[in-house]
């Protein structure tokens, strides 16, 4: 049955049985909302199955011992790909590697995309020039030293900073990228204390402090 199960879903593929309550603290960074049903956890529209040991195969035998938790939509999905970010995500924070469509990754070693300050008003440039500097041929384009930033409206309404939206009249986003996630995480801390937002990663989970965006220490096939 467990297979079967693992079939269908994105997929943590964890190195060690993951402890219940920091699975649930976890989830709860991209939904504050999320809550135990039996033992899964139920997030918006997506349940997180509760990890079962796995064939090694799973992760392409890249780990010695696998627990898969894997991510299932119930229903229209807040967010595009919100089921997958939520097992990259859980993959990233417990050292694991993420199974989706049987493609096997390290979302750690994904550097393409960063952090984004989620704004529940579209600011202004003057809002920004204290901390970004704009482009002079592009008004949605910014940079601070080396990292580059660019205001887009936020597609989507990421669960994790439901806390905006009743002073929101259109999310937008400024995304962050660059080689350093903890000066990213810094400058994106930053702009949410100046701009009154919250910070999210790559896969829409909140970041509190910059250490959250980096990879954490060891080797997930250890």
């Amino acid at each position: 049955m467990a297979k079967r199960r693992l079939r269908t879903g994105p997929t943590a593929a964890l190195p060690a049985k993951p402890d219940p309550d920091e699975l649930l603290r976890i989830v709860r960074l991209a939904d504050p909302g999320a809550r135990w049903d039996g033992d899964d956890i139920v997030a918006t529209d997506v349940r997180v199955c509760a990890p079962v040991e796995a064939d090694t195969e799973l992760a392409g035998g890249e780990l010695e011992k696998v627990w898969a938790v894997r991510v299932a939509a119930e229903g229209p999905l807040p967010l595009d790909f919100f089921d997958r970010y939520l097992a990259e995500g859980l993959a990233f924070r417990l050292k694991g590697l993420a199974v989706c469509r049987g493609e096997v990754s390290d979302p750690a070693d994904d550097q393409r995309s960063g952090p984004a300050v989620i704004l529940p008003v579209r600011p202004g440039a003057d809002e920004l020039a204290p901390l970004l500097e704009q482009d002079e041929d592009d008004e949605f384009t910014f940079t601070a030293g080396d990292i580059r930033a660019a205001l887009v409206p936020q597609k989507g309404q990421p669960p994790a900073v439901q806390e905006l939206l009743p002073f929101a009249t259109e999310l937008t986003a400024i995304e962050l990228r660059g080689d350093e996630p903890a000066k990213l995480g810094a400058l994106a801390l930053e702009l949410a204390e100046a701009l009154n937002g919250l910070v999210v990663d790559r896969w829409r989970f909140r970041v509190d402090a910059a250490e959250d965006l980096v990879p954490p220490a060891g080797d997930p096939a250890t």
